[in-house]
């Protein structure tokens, strides 16, 4: 099963940024070890802190994966094109995220593009980006 991970903004300064809440690990070394963790899987990464670039990425995703692991960062809570975008490719697609949105800013409790995704996972750090993985491929060869 072809799986592309999508993360939106500041999550390029992941094991930088207020590594209190995000952890100490970048994303590119954590990639490395779920690409090890699932041999079975094609996984592919792509991060961008632009909303144009990460709906192009979706649509391209169309044509390249069998499902989509997405942290849309703050655009969970703002875009409602990247919402329509994740329902536009036909794709089941889970949404991660790394901190426990529900515990954080009120704006944080809503978000536009989890209701667009097969399941969504929060607060369970990097960690979830596995359990996305683990979900995508149950749901592709239940």
């Amino acid at each position: 099963m072809r799986i592309a991970i999508i993360n939106g903004p500041n999550l390029n300064l992941l094991g930088r940024r207020e590594p209190h809440i995000y952890g100490s690990q970048s994303f590119e070394d954590y990639f490395v070890g779920l690409i090890a963790a699932f041999p079975g899987a094609h996984l592919s990464y792509f991060q961008s802190n632009g909303e144009g670039a990460l709906i192009d990425r979706l649509q391209d995703c169309m044509a390249t994966a069998d499902g989509v692991v997405i942290n849309p960062g703050g655009y969970a809570h703002t875009s409602v094109a990247l919402a329509d975008a994740i329902s536009a490719s036909g794709l089941p697609v889970v949404e991660v995220h790394i901190s426990n949105i529900a515990a954080r800013e009120h704006f944080r409790h809503h978000s536009y593009t989890a209701a667009r995704c097969i399941g969504t996972i929060s607060g369970l750090g990097l960690d979830g980006y596995a359990l996305a993985v683990r979900h995508l491929l149950s749901h592709h060869n239940p």
